[in-house]
């Protein structure tokens, strides 16, 4: 029998898995990049219970992807305006890392902003994070650069990012 991957909607009750996925993944993806207070104060900004619960209640959709029932990764995709959908998070654990997941997920959110009749879809990516690299072998190009202060004296330093749909 071969392994399965599925990716679905996630809901509230996933919540606790999106945030272990995201504490599993962040240190590997980020750790050579910000600090680790930086990193905690990230983490706990974006991936709290309150956080994401209202984050899914007010347009961000998120998608589970499960490896043989095993939740490995996780994107979120909210729709904008004048056609623009934003994928905001995509994460796959480091150990699954380079087997199509990423690439998976990607393509799930894609086909969610064609559905929501956009026609672009943005991303910021630290300008350090090797993912930057991931997203132009799958048609992303840098359209800027900037600066995002997030509290406590913390910055985003990004490229934002953009695909045109088809």
């Amino acid at each position: 029998m071969h392994p399965t991957l599925i990716i679905r909607e996630a809901i509230a009750e996933d919540i606790p898995l999106i945030r272990s996925i995201a504490e599993a993944t962040w240190p590997s993806a980020y750790s050579h990049i910000i600090s680790q207070e930086q990193l905690d104060f990230m983490l706990d900004w974006m991936y709290s219970d309150t956080s994401l619960l209202e984050q899914m209640n007010t347009g961000d959709y998120f998608f589970l992807a499960e490896y043989d029932g095993e939740p490995i990764g996780f994107a979120s995709v909210k729709n904008g305006r004048e056609g623009i959908s934003k994928l905001n998070k995509l994460y796959v654990l480091p150990t699954i890392q380079k087997t199509g997941a990423g690439k998976a997920l990607l393509h799930k959110v894609i086909s969610y902003a064609k559905e929501h009749t956009s026609t672009r879809l943005q991303l910021q990516v630290n300008r350090n994070n090797t993912a930057k690299g991931f997203y132009e072998k799958n048609g992303f190009t840098v359209i800027k650069e900037a600066d995002f202060p997030i509290g406590n004296g913390y910055f985003m330093n990004d490229f934002i990012m953009e695909l045109i749909i088809d």
